[in-house]
């Protein structure tokens, strides 16, 4: 027994504004349950203007509590059919859940049977199945118009070639094609493996609309998909193809993943989008020969002696320098257009600003506070798992600089730290990925 059914919400939030239910004995329908919905929550004009539902017409509508009962009583014991299945039942269960039931029903998606059952076709929204099909929609987008077709097309489902199996394979607990994305076939998702990398959720036109990284890709993107928020619905709902990229561990995944976030700006990644203004600590001298340390954007800094990722850093940088090395906050661009220094908090000058140090003893502290600085900035390599048995990887840092990334076969024989360049996928440093090798390290 099957109840075949759709829903109308309004959008945001997805409380429902109409419901019909049709239940099916394989051969005809045997009961109907259709009523509009009072969502007790507001109607977007745009959602009103596809659907013609506004709040005058759910005004005196029951509420989802007040027909909890008969939903439950006409799908007990059915199979829970729908176009895109995932949505209409998600919907529901979220009404359910807010009056404190728990709803549970076996799935079918008619999006995924027709992929299976009835191949070849362009599209398989609702719409453009039935069009392609000629079945007629007498009210589309509104519950009961797009149920009667969905009846239909469920129709000539079942009596497709090789129908029989296709359902019984859809319905076996171990079955992923309920929870898939309607329009995502199942190979692409079977070909993912269990392995630590990236992966791209892809729309129909290939575009990449999301991101992510995962030391069990597998496990990761099934999670999307057994996700209930109405992001992770929208972002299903347009889920076609997923590609994916090994990284052999965690870390460079998550550094492969700020890249493609960074590349891409795809539509439901929220964060790392930013490509953080990077500046650069640089010196210089001026006509009486005092050595200047001084901060700048890094286009404007061609070869700067260290990076940072805000102004804010720059200047606790340069703030701890003249307070270790007894520098002047003058002369280190912490004061501008001072006579001599005053700084709030650094009271170590030694009075290179009103002439009271000669030039040459102020400048040797200035060499000392860059070269001590510059050797602690060792060069870091952070080996890493290779992506298979036979390779090694690594994470490669030069004077507290992020140059990337390589995979290298265990049989090379490096010597040096220079060789490594060799296998190098040279990437852009960041804010971003400096704070995910600091955490690595910690």
């Amino acid at each position: 027994m099957y109840t075949i059914i759709d829903v109308e919400t309004t959008g945001p939030g997805n409380k429902i504004t109409e419901i019909s239910i049709f239940k099916y004995d394989g051969s005809q329908t045997i009961k109907e349950f259709t009523s509009l919905v009072n969502p007790e929550s507001y109607i977007p004009e745009h959602i009103t203007a596809l659907t013609g539902i506004d709040a005058s017409m759910v005004a005196n509508a029951p509420t989802f509590a007040e027909i909890a009962k008969d939903i439950l009583e006409i799908t007990a014991n059915t199979i829970f059919v729908a176009h895109n299945v995932n949505f209409d039942y998600n919907a529901i269960r979220n009404e359910f859940k807010d009056i404190g039931i728990d709803f549970n029903r076996k799935k079918l998606c008619t999006v995924r049977l027709s992929r299976k059952l009835i191949p070849g076709h362009k599209s398989y929204s609702l719409g453009k199945i039935c069009k392609a099909l000629n079945i007629n929609i007498n009210g589309r987008h509104r519950a009961k118009g797009d149920v009667e077709a969905t009846v239909i097309l469920f129709e000539m489902l079942l009596k497709a070639d090789n129908s029989e199996t296709v359902f019984a394979d859809f319905l076996k607990s171990t079955s992923k094609e309920a929870t898939l994305p309607p329009n995502l076939p199942s190979a692409v998702f079977n070909k993912i493996p269990n392995e630590a990398g990236i992966y791209y959720f892809k729309n129909k036109k290939g575009t990449i609309i999301y991101v992510g990284k995962a030391k069990d890709l597998k496990k990761r993107v099934l999670s999307h998909f057994y996700n209930k928020s109405l992001k992770e619905l929208n972002l299903c709902r347009e889920t076609a193809d997923i590609d994916f990229e090994l990284s052999g561990s965690e870390l460079i995944a998550l550094l492969m993943e700020d890249a493609a976030i960074k590349e891409h700006f795809p539509e439901y990644n929220k964060v790392s989008k930013r490509n953080p203004k990077a500046f650069g600590i640089t010196k210089f001298e001026d006509r009486k020969g005092i050595i200047h340390l001084a901060y700048n954007t890094l286009k404007a800094t061609p070869n700067p002696l260290f990076t940072f990722y805000s102004i804010t850093d720059c200047r606790q940088f340069l703030e701890r320098l003249c307070t270790t090395f007894e520098l002047c906050p003058k002369y280190c661009h912490l004061q501008e257009g001072v006579a001599q220094c005053s700084h709030y908090s650094i009271e170590t000058c030694r009075g290179i600003c009103n002439e009271n140090e000669a030039v040459d003893a102020y400048n040797t502290r200035v060499k000392k506070a860059i070269n001590d600085t510059l050797e602690k900035s060792k060069d870091i390599v952070i080996k890493q798992n290779g992506r298979h048995a036979e390779e090694e990887a690594f994470v490669l840092i030069k004077n507290n600089i992020y140059l990337g990334y390589g995979f290298i076969d265990a049989s090379e024989q490096i010597t040096s730290d220079e060789a490594l360049e060799n296998f190098l996928i040279p990437q852009n440093d960041n804010m971003d990925v400096q704070k995910i090798i600091k955490s690595y390290q910690s």
